[in-house]
């Protein structure tokens, strides 16, 4: 590997930490943020839609700018709307305006449903080009960040730091680690992905979204990526109201989570090599549904915290092994990358807000049953990440031939 590709490796690293330490700076705080907004579970499921709106517009438009003007502007772009929407987020609720937070979560959500497509396709590009197992060490960092962030959450809870200079910091970190970041990444990364847009758009070849295995493929990071979101969003109140821990504990067990997230996919690698994606997924997605079950059904408060583990461990490896496969499933890797990458920030990012509405009639407990239910579905999928097959790999390199010849 060259000292460029290095770098800029290294930089897609810094990139997955920024959004991974924002998430989690908000997340431990949003039962103190609940508490200074007045607001119900309900009304906390309105606020989160600011996310979701924010979420789509940066996911819908995220694919189409990077075939425009390559990856770089957009996850420069995309990360400094991060860094915005979390400082904002801090100012609404120090005015305990519910409309403010929302408002911040609309730019977090836009920021990171835009960007963080845009540095998939990057990390899939870099993976090609160094030939190793990249996606899920990069996803990994996304769990460092949240690890520190919830750290240090955990801390400014238990000793009642205010809110909003808790996240005017995050801000002020964050935005010196992108300054440092985005210079790694070359002004070329991605751009050459316009013109092959241009040559699909009046090619005859079906379209991806066609692709029944690359569906799979969806439904499975759908999946897991709900079984992560809904953690992310939910899982500290979940803890104090569900089952009736206290704000620093609750914010605690969500640090476990993240941990284990971290672990997962820092030896994902290890494990894909070893044994394949099929039964890496497979036990992921076993392991995601036995420990939200646990959460859901068991009333005890320390046997959840201990299932939190499962959660995360199986949670892990979903988006990255998706992508990965995702980008070898067959020629036009990059439209694959992003298709997925988009069908997971929806359930990332969109679908983690609705349980709010069922946890306001059922419970919050209740409400994740729905998770489950997804979960065992990515099990029987699982197969769809497999290698690809052979008459695949010769497709895809005739056609790199064609466009090298033309």
């Amino acid at each position: 590997m060259d000292l460029a590709t290095r770098r800029r490796r290294t930089a897609l690293f810094l990139f997955f930490l920024i959004p991974g330490l924002a998430i989690s700076s908000w997340v431990t705080r949003t039962p103190d943020i609940r508490d200074q907004l007045h607001a119900s579970t309900a009304q906390m499921g309105l606020v989160l839609f600011g996310l979701s709106i924010g979420s789509m517009i940066g996911i819908i438009s995220s694919g189409p700018l990077v075939g425009r003007v390559g990856a770089r502007p957009v996850m420069g772009v995309g990360t400094l709307l991060i860094i915005l929407g979390i400082a904002v987020i801090g100012v609404g609720a120090q005015l305990s305006s519910a409309a403010g937070v929302a408002a911040g979560l609309l730019l977090f959500g836009a920021g990171m449903g835009g960007g963080e497509v845009a540095i998939n396709i990057d990390g899939a590009e870099v993976e090609r080009i160094t030939g190793r197992t990249v996606l899920p060490a990069l996803h990994g960092f996304f769990s460092l960040g949240t690890v520190v962030g919830s750290a240090v959450g955990i801390l400014c809870t238990a000793v009642a730091f205010p809110v909003i200079w808790h996240l005017v910091a995050v801000a002020l970190v964050t935005s010196a680690t992108f300054a440092y970041a985005f210079r790694a990444i070359p002004h070329t990364a991605g751009a050459d992905k316009a013109r092959q847009t241009q040559a699909r758009t009046s090619s005859p070849r079906p379209k991806v979204w066609k692709d029944r295995r690359l569906l799979l493929i969806g439904a499975i990071i759908l999946a897991m990526a709900l079984a992560e979101g809904a953690a992310n969003d939910w899982l500290p109140l979940l803890m104090v109201d569900g089952h009736g821990m206290d704000q620093a504990l609750g914010s605690a067990v969500y640090l476990g989570f993240a941990a284990a997230m971290t672990v997962g996919r820092f030896a994902g690698g290890f494990f894909i090599e070893r044994f394949g994606r099929v039964p890496v997924v497979r036990a992921s997605a076993i392991s995601a549904t036995v420990g939200i079950a646990v959460v859901v059904f068991s009333d005890s408060a320390a046997l959840a915290g201990v299932a939190v583990v499962l959660w995360g461990l199986g949670a892990s490896l979903g988006f990255p092994v998706t992508l990965s496969a995702a980008g070898d499933s067959g020629p036009d890797s990059a439209a694959r990358v992003s298709l997925v990458a988009m069908i997971g920030y929806v359930a990332f990012l969109v679908g983690p807000p609705s349980l709010g509405f069922l946890g306001d009639h059922y419970g919050l407990r209740t409400a994740m049953i729905a998770v489950v239910a997804f979960t065992v579905v990515a099990v029987f999928l699982a197969s769809a990440v497999g290698e690809r097959l052979v008459e695949d790999t010769a497709t895809a390199a005739g056609e790199e031939r064609c466009e090298a010849v033309d």
